[in-house]
């Protein structure tokens, strides 16, 4: 909600700026919001009144939305890395796992735009975790940094800057008429959740809809809500930034993208090529440039960013940029995006020695097809080994969900879940999306499906090898890239810990990570 003060921190500089020079530079602004940790919103179907987001209702109804959009990596780092450079992450070296760096050989969209005349800046989470300087940059990855401004009393768990505040200085800060890019990266819905926020808040537990994957059961659906809860908290905020906008006459000529970093921070989901963990929400507003209530369903791909903000401020991409501009989707689909192809290395350090957990991906109209490298290797991390982040099965968050489903009687009765969330993978998974949405029944080994599953695998091979990835040439870069966390690492992390933090790894996190 837009508040008195609001407008006392933003209204003064912003307007006497707009007074004095009405666009002098005809570029238009940039605004990227970007969730963390939020799936696309279809994901867990809740009912009427269990989220609301009137601000990405607004861009999406004022503008576009895509309806297959998809993260290059389910992990925020690297994905995160494949916008600011417009490439797969295969191709980002360090810049394709958590906890990485950016090779500065690769420029950024942000550092362009910035050499080009744009204020750049960011609130909240940018580029993150990692050791931005570790691959040689010398600027930030999101620009100027604005993050001075913060709310009062917060729940437990929601972060404590006001974004949409820090988004009026940074307004306050440009010259008169400089166009603009502003990267607003929450850290909702990313955990952790203050429990019961979501019933707290009014939400009700029939309202939603458990996937199948999860046991239908209080505890789930409470913390199903509290996930609402935290994606409309990064709602709220894009609707001031909007407000703020309007307010100042510069609405129309700012291109507005809406979506998030990677899938919901549950079992299944976060870290994992299915569609709860790379599946995003995105919608697109440009004034008159895209025509309100337009639904796209092609495929893109959260490497089309970089390409897609250079060509609308003008500015020529790098040859090193590998995605596609959305721009024309504005106009016509294209027949040519029937996939979109996603990977994962790795995520926390998990597994001994720092071992990823190589998958690769390519999702059609009808299917999924993924193809995991090293079958053996547990895709969680494992039930017996300590994660950088002082929890069994490490790639998943900490959570009420992953509590209730790891403990061992839940585990034997509710085994099929337990194992569709927290067990071994085959070197194959074929799903028929359009008649199991909820890619639960393998078909990989299905005779009737084999020559759907040899095609998906040629063409995702092709893709990989025309693309360069090292995985499917034989080689394993990643396994030498420096985990960069400053609470300790590596493979003496899990023998390290005491025997009485090993005991509470199983529990909840304390704080939101950056």
């Amino acid at each position: 909600m837009q508040t008195r003060r609001d407008f006392l921190l933003v209204a003064p500089a912003v307007m006497g700026a707009c007074a004095r020079a009405r666009r002098r530079d005809s570029r238009p602004n940039i605004l990227f919001a970007i969730a963390d940790d939020q799936s696309w919103p279809g994901a867990v179907s809740p009912g009427e009144g269990a989220l609301r987001t009137p601000a990405l209702d607004r861009v999406a109804r004022e503008g576009v939305v895509f309806t297959h959009s998809f993260c290059a990596s389910p992990s925020c780092t690297p994905s995160r890395s494949a916008v600011l450079t417009g490439r797969s992450v295969w191709q980002l070296e360090e810049g394709g796992v958590l906890n990485g760096a950016i090779p500065a050989k690769y420029p950024l969209l942000t550092h362009l735009l910035e050499d080009a005349g744009y204020h750049v800046g960011y609130t909240g989470k940018s580029w993150a975790p990692g050791n931005w300087q570790a691959g040689g940059l010398t600027r930030h990855p999101a620009g100027r940094e604005f993050n001075a401004q913060r709310m009062g009393p917060t729940p437990p768990g929601i972060d404590t800057r006001d974004y949409a505040a820090n988004f009026g200085d940074f307004l306050a800060a440009r010259r008169p008429g400089q166009p603009f890019f502003f990267w607003f990266g929450s850290t909702e819905p990313h955990r952790v959740y203050d429990d019961g926020i979501g019933r707290r808040s009014g939400k009700r537990l029939e309202g939603v809809r458990v996937p199948s994957f999860y046991p239908d059961v209080e505890i789930v659906r409470s913390d199903i809500l509290d996930y609402c809860a935290e994606v409309e908290w990064f709602d709220s905020h894009l609707d001031r930034m909007l407000r703020t906008l309007e307010r100042i006459g510069e609405l129309d000529n700012t291109l507005i993208v809406a979506t998030s970093d990677n899938g919901m921070p549950f079992p299944r989901a976060k870290v994992n090529l299915y569609d709860w963990g790379v599946r995003m929400p995105l919608a697109l507003r440009w004034g008159a440039r895209a025509t309100g209530g337009r639904r796209v369903d092609d495929f893109v791909s959260h490497i089309d960013f970089a390409r897609t903000f250079l060509e609308a401020a003008g500015v020529k991409a790098p040859p090193t940029v590998t995605g596609r501009s959305l721009l024309p989707l504005l106009k016509a689909p294209d027949p040519s995006r029937d996939c979109a192809f996603t990977a994962l290395e790795r995520h926390t350090w998990c597994r001994p020695e720092g071992a990823t957990y190589p998958i690769r991906g390519i999702r059609t109209r009808r299917f999924l097809y993924l193809r995991n490298f090293a079958p053996d290797r547990w895709p969680t991390g494992g039930p017996d080994f300590v994660s950088s982040n002082r929890t069994f099965h490490g790639d998943v968050d900490a959570c009420p969900t992953k509590s209730f489903l790891v403990d061992p009687a839940n585990q034997r009765k509710y085994a099929r879940q337990y194992g569709l969330c927290f067990g071994k993978r085959p070197i194959e998974e074929l799903y028929d999306v359009a008649a199991d949405p909820e890619q639960i029944r393998n078909l990989a080994s299905d005779p009737e499906y084999g020559a759907a599953r040899q095609q998906l695998w040629s063409r995702l091979e092709s893709h990989l090898r025309q693309t360069g990835d090292p995985r499917i040439e034989g080689r394993d870069p990643w396994q030498s890239y420096v985990y960069h966390q400053t609470t300790g690492f590596g493979a003496s992390f899990n023998r390290s810990l005491p025997e009485e933090d090993r005991r509470r790894a199983r529990g909840r996190p304390t704080h939101k990570p950056e």
